[in-house]
């Protein structure tokens, strides 16, 4: 098979699919930046490679022949069937279909929307494929299922990474993790959505990189297996709005908890309002995570036990969703503000460590402090392994 378009060099060439994305972002900044000698990724945009287009996977590939390829892509959970299919499905498939023909790794990303609800629940479980599944968590399970087959019967090397609710910075879509986050900084969740009970598993975005790397250096222990990258705790979906809410200094949502009913039926009113503002010609769109309202209500927690147990080492454990709070709410508040999609706040408004009040306030106390600030070398950081903190100012855009 030709490998005219390789580069000439002895760096292992990988294909990353869905690099626009907050996962495929990361994964592309970190291989530029981190190991950038002993990888280099290549990741073309949907014109150059479209899932949905079988010619254009065989065409790129046969012209690179890469050593491994990385699928992060995935439509919105509410894309008409045809692009779901095609794009989480039938393009998985055939990527995973070159992989076989070239003999190499092809490292996948899936969904905890394939899983049923419960609690620590093991990387075997898997909801039934039935006719009723919604689109999206249909398509990722058919996909998930042929990977299962192919590496049964055509010995494809895989590994499938499933993910939980994602949080990270970078994010140019308002959804899962932001939309409720954008909800909140938006004063349009009155209550709360969910119950005392309901506790879900989170994925740091950040941390990915690091397990995609160690997945390729360690075939033998990866190779044809699924595996949650999840935090090690769930977290209770009514403390973290809360906290959320506590660190915004907001007088909404309520301490509350909606039933479900309630909010069922509150969902369907918004459903029939907006297709009643569409008929009149006004743009109006249903926030597509309300498919998953009962979800809302539901506990589905995924075991990292088999994470835990592997050769991989989580580059910084005590990061969850809770310590990076501080971060995501001054990143999205900022892009939000800037985009005119929130109206803005007092820059000074959200200040957890009160530092802008000190600077205000007490000014000689910073420089009581300077002491401290300066006593530790500023380009090297204890916080993360050197060589493995994803740079905010440099990840992909």
């Amino acid at each position: 098979m030709g490998n005219q378009g390789r580069p000439d060099n002895d760096k292992k060439l990988g294909v990353l699919i869905g690099g626009s994305g907050l996962i495929g972002g990361g994964i592309l900044n970190y291989f530029k930046t981190r190991s950038e000698d002993e990888f280099e990724l290549l990741a073309p945009n949907s014109k150059r490679l479209s899932l949905r287009d079988p010619k254009d996977i065989r065409l790129y590939l046969k012209r690179y022949t890469p050593d491994f390829i990385i699928n992060t892509a995935i439509t919105a959970i509410d894309s008409n069937p045809l692009l779901t299919f095609e794009t989480n499905y039938l393009g998985t498939l055939n990527l995973a279909r070159a992989a076989v023909d070239l003999g190499i790794p092809y490292i996948h990303f899936s969904s905890a929307a394939v899983m049923p609800t419960g609690k620590n629940l093991g990387e075997e479980e898997q909801l039934r494929l039935t006719p009723e599944l919604a689109n999206y968590p249909k398509s990722k399970l058919l996909a998930e299922l042929a990977l299962q087959e192919m590496h049964r019967t055509l010995g494809l090397d895989y590994t499938n990474i499933r993910l939980a609710v994602v949080y990270g910075a970078h994010d140019h879509k308002i959804q899962g993790f932001q939309r409720m986050l954008f909800a909140l900084a938006d004063q349009t969740m009155p209550f709360l959505f969910t119950n005392q009970q309901a506790m879900h598993s989170y994925t740091n975005a950040k941390k990915v990189p690091f397990f995609v790397h160690h997945v390729l250096n360690h075939r033998e222990e990866f190779g044809g297996q699924t595996f949650h990258f999840v935090d090690p705790n769930p977290v209770s979906l009514g403390q973290l709005i809360l906290t959320i809410k506590s660190y915004l200094e907001l007088k909404r949502p309520r301490e509350i908890f909606l039933p479900y009913p309630l909010a069922k039926f509150g969902a369907g009113c918004m459903d029939a309002l907006t297709r009643l503002l569409r008929r009149i010609g006004i743009e109006s769109k249903m926030p597509p995570e309300l498919m998953f309202l009962q979800n809302f209500y539901q506990t589905q927690s995924l075991s990292a036990t088999k994470l835990s147990h592997s050769s991989f080492v989580d580059p910084n454990p005590r990061a969850t969703v809770f310590t990076e709070l501080p971060m995501l709410i001054q990143y999205y508040l900022t892009r939000w503000e800037d985009l005119n999609l929130i109206v803005p706040y007092d820059k000074v408004f959200f200040d957890p460590g009160k530092r802008a009040e000190i600077f205000v306030n007490d000014p000689e106390q910073m420089l009581t402090s300077l002491g401290d600030d300066v006593a530790h070398p500023f380009l090297d950081t204890c916080m993360w392994p050197r060589g493995s903190d994803v740079d905010s100012e440099t990840e992909d855009k």
